[in-house]
């Protein structure tokens, strides 16, 4: 049977919390010679290499299952600690989620709000597609996600879709598109983008014009200026049905096509070993999530 031992993996976490052998020594009091030593006791328990030997190290396969470990350790044992001693209040355990732009901005911060009262929050702002990366690091204990698959360790349980409507100013609609919205016209139109990991924009694209197109792209890495570009006439650009409600009703902003859309499915994920906390935070988020379709 294989046998890791706590203080092995809160090594291993160590290491990659702070970046080298000598800086996680520091940290946990000890000489970086016992540092190597637990490192080369897990990698022999595990049978395989944990860590890759670059700078700053990084995590193989079983080092992230082991970081995981180590970061489910510390919420069951802040768990613990509440349980035994309800009457020393400790600040709320950690948790780091891993949340996109669109969710936070829109539907997902009232869930977090309701239950932040007994629970640190770190938010990561990270594209719904590529925030499993963190959660399989050990990273963060729950992702929203457009990823229907667990990751290993994790659950996943699905919470809504997103929609996302194609929008300008009417300026721009008749600036650009007074000949009509074609595969011409948006070829030469300007789009506004999130970030390059931001893809919705185009997904629209090739659904709509059935060609790669590469039109010019401003690109607004926040949420509100992201809206705020569009509305201004920078461009056109895909924005969540939960946010521009008002604006297509008020005239502010138009669709590019009347029935076009992009569906996104949001799901949640987070480690099976969680904690009372965790539960409580995944149980709020579901409950903010009831605005989605």
């Amino acid at each position: 049977m294989m046998e890791i031992s706590p203080e092995q993996a809160r090594t291993l976490a160590a290491i990659l919390t702070h970046g080298s052998f000598d800086a996680a020594a520091a940290h946990l009091s000890v000489t970086p010679s016992a540092i190597s030593q637990r490192v080369r006791a897990l990698e022999a328990a595990v049978g395989r290499p944990v860590l890759t030997r670059a700078r700053p190290p990084g995590l193989t396969e079983s080092g992230e299952a082991v970081v995981r470990f180590a970061r489910q350790l510390e919420l069951l044992s802040a768990d613990l600690a509440e349980e035994l001693q309800p009457e020393q209040r400790r600040g709320g355990t950690r948790l780091t989620l891993v949340i996109n732009s669109d969710s936070l901005h829109t539907w997902a911060l009232a869930g977090l709000a309701a239950a932040s009262e007994n629970v640190q929050l770190e938010i990561l702002r990270e594209d719904q597609e590529h925030s499993l990366d963190l959660l399989r690091a050990g990273a963060a204990a729950a992702a929203i996600t457009e990823t229907a698959k667990p990751v290993p360790g994790c659950s996943s349980s699905k919470l809504g879709i997103m929609r996302y409507f194609p929008v300008c100013a009417p300026d721009f609609t008749r600036r650009w598109f007074g000949p009509g919205v074609s595969a011409a016209t948006l070829a030469a139109a300007p789009v506004v983008v999130f970030d390059r990991k931001d893809d919705l924009q185009d997904r629209w694209l090739r659904r709509f014009s059935r060609a790669a197109l590469q039109p010019p792209r401003h690109y607004v890495p926040a949420a509100q200026e992201f809206g705020d570009a569009i509305r201004w006439g920078m461009g056109w650009g895909m924005m969540p049905e939960l946010e521009v409600g008002e604006d297509l009703e008020t005239g502010r902003l138009e669709t590019l096509s009347a029935r076009a859309h992009v569906d996104v499915a949001l799901y949640w994920q987070q480690w099976r070993r969680g904690s009372a906390a965790l539960t409580d935070v995944a149980n709020a988020v579901r409950a903010a999530a009831r605005v989605l379709r």
